[in-house]
């Protein structure tokens, strides 16, 4: 176990040359650095937030949902029948032609009642538009927060104005009381989307969300151990400059206000593309690639960095195309479209098109359903979509 220790925390792969964590264990009185200890103090804050989460949903957005006449209507229960109910949990959700022929021909039912039932059946298995509100009423909340002591945060660094200065020094940066709250915060609170996955509206992408969430937790922690807290900040705040717009416009869908629904996620794309294309290559990526190679000079953990954060601005790329189109759809059509990887069903009462052909995305007219997630968490999209920021 000392060997495997050891060969984790390598110097020659955490720090520059020359630097050992010696040197790092007993800086000079009044002065802390980065240690790796400090991020398990996210896990206990991380189910504090979560406890905070269930409160806020209980006592702050159930009330504000309800003065939008947003209600907890249930949807209606399909008939009691133990095999359809069989092959609804075991076999499909989606019976062929050929199934439903079968089994019209064992229940003596028509086609089109059965699928009727497995419509029904499937609409009860979804959460409430009251639930999909309050949860994003949340993140709208925690977004806004942290995009805002982010910035104010920001805005009293020197690095803020003089990029350069995220590497002068290093790595031998004190770390400030505000720099490991907004640092922890950021942490822990993926670590409560992390636990919340579980009970949460459950969404196509399941395993790609739980997939993102571990990495942003892996970036944010790698970050912290090797003390680039510095640009780690700047990296944080330009991902978290566009996602409170988005939960924004998906609490207008909710309300019925499709209009400022739309109004808004047209916003979420170009704050989305400005911070994604525009500010973090040319700001963030020029000072992690090209500033810090000039002043500390790479070395292998300064090569993973990188690599994270290259394939991250792939993934902007992607993300940004395919938000500008449902932006230009919504602005053309006058509508936002349904997102294919949001709920396990985006919309509430499934019209027969969608029993016809799951597959093929519907585009929803004025119905409050579409609900997406990340991150980094979903988007309110067309059926093309299968992935967050």
């Amino acid at each position: 176990m000392a060997a495997l220790t050891a060969w984790f925390w390598n110097e020659r792969f955490w720090l520059p040359h020359n630097v050992t964590w010696a040197d790092l264990a007993d800086p000079e009185p009044g002065v802390e650095y980065p240690k790796a200890g400090h991020v398990l103090s996210a896990l206990p804050l991380a189910l504090g937030i979560f406890a905070v989460r269930i409160l806020f949903e209980r006592f702050i957005a159930r009330p504000c949902a309800f003065l939008l006449r947003i209600q907890a209507s249930g949807h209606r229960v399909a008939q009691p029948n133990t095999i359809l109910e069989k092959v609804f949990t075991s076999i499909t959700k989606y019976p062929d032609g050929r199934r439903l022929e079968g089994l019209s021909k064992q229940l003596d039912w028509d086609v089109i009642k059965i699928q009727r039932w497995f419509r029904l059946r499937r609409n009860q298995d979804k959460p409430s538009l009251l639930t999909k509100f309050c949860e994003s009423m949340w993140r709208f909340t925690f977004y806004l927060y942290i995009f805002i002591y982010g910035v104010r945060f920001l805005l009293q660094t020197p690095w803020l104005w003089d990029t350069r200065q995220c590497w002068y020094n290093y790595p031998y940066q004190t770390l400030t009381p505000g720099l490991y709250y907004y640092y922890i915060t950021e942490l822990a609170f993926y670590w409560s989307l992390m636990f919340s996955q579980f009970t949460d509206i459950k969404r196509k992408d399941f395993l790609i969300m739980f997939v993102h969430h571990m990495a942003t937790i892996g970036l944010i922690s790698f970050s912290y151990v090797n003390n680039m807290l510095r640009v780690g900040t700047l990296v944080m705040c330009v991902h978290d400059a566009s996602d409170f717009l988005l939960e924004a416009a998906k609490m207008a869908n909710y309300a019925k206000y499709q209009h400022l629904c739309d109004m808004l996620f047209v916003g979420f794309a170009m704050v989305f593309v400005g911070t994604r294309l525009g500010i973090y290559p040319l700001w963030v990526l020029n000072t992690t690639l090209f500033e810090s190679w000039e002043i500390i000079g790479p070395y292998p953990s300064w090569w993973l960095f990188n690599a994270l954060l290259l394939v991250l601005q792939v993934l902007h790329v992607i993300w940004s195309y395919l938000i500008l189109r449902i932006a230009f759809k919504a602005l053309s059509r006058g509508k936002v479209s349904k997102d294919d990887r949001s709920d396990i069903e985006s919309s509430s009462d499934e019209d027969e098109q969608v029993v016809k052909d799951p597959r093929k995305p519907a585009v929803i007219h004025r119905h409050p359903t579409t609900k997406g997630e990340n991150g980094t968490n979903g988007h309110l999209t067309l059926g093309t979509w299968a992935q967050e920021h």
